[in-house]
């Protein structure tokens, strides 16, 4: 997010904050402006006041305005609008990677996951070094079946020390590295995670499964319990709860798990948990 002359572009950065399911989902908190601020490639958060118009003069030849007036738009929906802006700043600054990812963003949101990912890949190749584009594409990587793929990206976000949000990449570089078949990877990154943040639901969920995939079942018990005390209903958590304890040889604590796994499952009242 530099000009070619060193000096800092007139732009802001798009943040995609992606916390992971083991089961495959993607939940993502939205999408936040961050602009530089006076120190080098740091980030400060704003609340701009957007053009949102539409109507031509000042913001039609800067790409700061267009880009604002295309996140505005993009957040009542109006996604044609959002489009046309997004297009017009990159027209008039080619190097943005804020609105390659607010182009990839808007595919997003109608369904076009292939255009997303040319985007945001875009995004990520023009600065590599940039944390926030790197996180981006990785999260669209491990979220489209290339998790694999995607864990250098997370490094890379890691690896830049102006990154808003580094607990997000964290998160992001522990589970896809489990979807990818890689725990070696995932562990250090889940147990930081848990060391910032010890009630991180996508990290505790991490480390229960990654422990009982290795036969570590009272590990894996301390991590569920863990994650059912933030979560006491979640169906994930109560299944694989009972699946440790039958491993562990307490076939009466795991048929309380699945009680209350059916009485939530059924929508009946949950069964009430032993003191």
């Amino acid at each position: 997010m530099r000009h070619s002359g060193g000096r800092w572009a007139r732009t802001v950065a798009l943040v995609l904050a992606a916390g992971w399911l083991l089961a495959g989902c993607q939940q993502m908190e939205r999408f936040t402006f961050i602009r530089p601020s006076a120190q080098p490639r740091g980030y400060t958060q704003v609340a701009p006041t957007y053009d949102v118009s539409g109507k031509k003069g000042r913001a039609e030849n800067d790409p700061v305005l267009l880009l604002l007036s295309a996140n505005a738009q993009y957040q009542l929906g109006e996604y044609a609008k959002a489009e046309s802006l997004a297009r017009r700043a990159l027209k008039l600054q080619p190097e943005s990677g804020d609105a390659l990812t607010l182009l990839g963003m808007i595919a997003t949101a109608r369904g076009d996951t292939v255009a997303a990912g040319k985007a945001y890949q875009e995004a990520a190749m023009r600065a590599p070094a940039n944390g926030v584009y790197a996180n981006n594409y990785g999260s669209w990587l491990c979220a489209n079946g290339k998790a694999a793929e995607s864990l250098d990206w997370f490094d890379r976000a890691l690896a830049d020390p102006a990154y808003p949000t580094p607990l997000a990449a964290l998160i992001n570089a522990g589970t896809c590295a489990l979807a990818a078949g890689a725990p070696e990877r995932a562990e250090p990154r889940l147990r930081k995670v848990l060391e910032l943040d010890p009630q991180n639901l996508p990290a505790l969920s991490g480390m229960a499964r990654l422990e009982n995939g290795r036969g570590n079942f009272l590990e894996a018990r301390a991590f569920v319990e863990r994650w059912l005390a933030v979560a006491p209903e979640d169906p994930a958590g109560l299944q694989l709860a009972a699946e440790v304890e039958q491993k562990l040889g307490d076939n009466a604590a795991a048929s309380r798990y699945l009680s209350r796994f059916k009485a939530l499952s059924s929508g009946q009242p949950s069964v009430p948990r032993p003191q």
